[in-house]
């Protein structure tokens, strides 16, 4: 292990995201919100830190190791939660340590769970602060220093393969990673300042359109009203973010090879694009002519409005409300937080085990029966034309087996803290799927405050376990990790 070059790269990590205040010190220093003095307070310790742990190791440049990546990527997400919850804290925004944690750690990871309320009379700044988490969140710090700081350089694919979600993440984009981290940001940046245009030319002020594409296209969830979307009432505005939501928890990688090939074919040759759709939609119709003949909403088309919007935000792992769902009949609520648990497209800022891995355990049954009817066949399990590699359809088992049994596991603790079982288990859910609202006691109409302190910090664990895919962080809680 070579810590030397790891902290050298955590100070230079922590450096970048103490600049992230910036636009927070700028703003509460121009709206005189009372901001001012704890964002500079927050940003200088976030500075120095850095460049302490950094300055006494900066020539230690050395090729990275796969093992320091994931320390790196781990420690690094971990430490950034907790500088990130400093300004939390300074402007009174929250009273407890665990509180500010768990708000930045949800942020970051985009899961979009909060513990606060009064969103709608937070100062600007504190509401600018949530929204800029999630925008890095989504993508991910990591990528971007990556994609800015050559300084990294050779250990650019290390910790590229342990920070991106996904099963398959040898696939580059461009011959040099740097690049293909650069390409990535330009497209997040791109349909980040697309849907900020269309949020505003749709009624909303220049200030909720920034915030609100922040948490659209990260698949974030946060926002700067308690009533979330509902506070809006527009079809308008729940279409553009429905839209944005869908293009976020798509692969970025369709993204690009659709600009650069000036064409939308590559949507349609991709299976796992197909069955994120598919799903989408059947779940949209289904749900909305459910609510239709309920009696829960007057017309058909009010119903598919808010089906639409909710599916979307479910599957995709947002978790904006334009509609309390835990209103609704039970099986729709049940529905909406399985929906949550496909994720979207691996590659794409959303959470959850992804669609891939879905589309890839289904043909792997499918194939199983085959080899029960013939068993001398050689039966190659396909996605979009191409044989899939052995360890890749065992990786996504294994990967499969132990996210149920993570989620069981945390679910049977916070339950045991005295949590009642929906609101443990579907909190649980919420956390390492990324996705925000749970049902129960933190169900759309309620938030996470009620839990207790032990219960926040295990669902903060929990949320940086789903947005690193369990096993960047579960292999450096392993003995063997550490051998030589």
């Amino acid at each position: 292990m070579q810590f030397l070059v790891i902290q050298r790269i955590m100070g230079l990590l922590l450096m970048l995201f103490s600049l992230t205040m910036l636009p927070c010190i700028a703003l509460s220093w121009f709206d005189q919100d009372g901001g001012f003095a704890p964002f500079l307070k927050a940003g200088l310790i976030a500075l120095v830190t850095g460049f302490l742990l950094w300055a006494p190791v900066r020539r230690q440049v050395k090729e990275l190791r796969v093992r320091d990546a994931f320390v790196i990527v781990s420690l690094f997400w971990a430490l950034l939660a907790l500088f990130g919850a400093l300004p939390f804290q300074f402007v009174g925004t929250t009273s407890h340590m665990v509180d500010a944690y768990f708000e930045t750690m949800s942020g970051l990871t985009t899961s979009g769970s909060t513990v606060l309320t009064g969103l709608d009379q937070l100062a600007p700044s504190m509401n600018l602060w949530r929204g800029i988490l999630q925008f890095l969140g989504g993508m991910g710090i990591v990528v971007l220093a990556v994609a800015i700081l050559p300084m990294l350089g050779v250990g650019g694919m290390q910790l590229y393969k342990a920070e991106t979600p996904g099963p398959m993440k040898e696939s580059k984009l461009t011959p040099r990673i740097r690049e293909t981290a650069k390409a990535l940001w330009y497209i997040y940046l791109g349909l980040t300042a697309a849907c900020t245009l269309a949020l505003w030319a749709a009624g909303m002020t220049p200030f909720d359109a920034l915030f609100h594409s922040f948490a659209s296209v990260s698949t974030g969830g946060f926002s700067t009203h308690d009533a979330s979307i509902a506070y809006f009432n527009s079809a308008a505005i729940e279409m553009i973010l429905a839209l944005f939501m869908f293009l976020g928890g798509a692969s970025f990688t369709l993204h690009f090879l659709a600009f650069r090939d000036r064409s939308l074919r590559s949507y349609w040759r991709d299976t796992e694009f197909r069955i994120y759709a598919a799903i989408s939609i059947t779940a949209a119709l289904f749900i909305g002519l459910y609510l239709y003949l309920t009696a829960t909403y007057p017309t058909l088309l009010l119903s598919l409005r808010y089906a639409v919007f909710q599916v979307v935000t479910m599957a995709t792992t947002t978790g904006y409300m334009s509609a309390d769902f835990g209103a609704w009949p039970p099986v729709l609520g049940a529905l909406l937080l399985i929906i949550s648990f496909f994720g979207g497209s691996a590659g794409s800022t959303s959470g959850g085990m992804k669609a891939v891995r879905i589309v890839l355990l289904f043909k792997q049954t499918l194939c199983e029966i085959q080899r029960l009817i013939h068993p001398h066949a050689i039966v190659p399990l396909k996605l979009s034309g191409r044989v899939v590699p052995e360890r890749a359809i065992a990786a996504v088992s294994a990967f499969f087996a132990t996210y149920l049994a993570s989620f069981a596991i945390i679910a049977l603790s916070i339950s045991a803290m005295g949590v009642d079982l929906i609101t443990a288990f579907s909190a649980t859910a919420a956390a390492i799927n990324n996705t925000g609202p749970g049902l129960g006691a933190v169900g759309p109409a309620a938030n996470f405050a009620a839990l207790p302190d032990a219960a926040k910090w295990l669902l903060s664990f929990t949320m940086l376990l789903g947005r690193l895919e369990l096993f960047t962080l579960f292999v450096i809680l392993t003995p063997a990790f550490w051998r030589k």
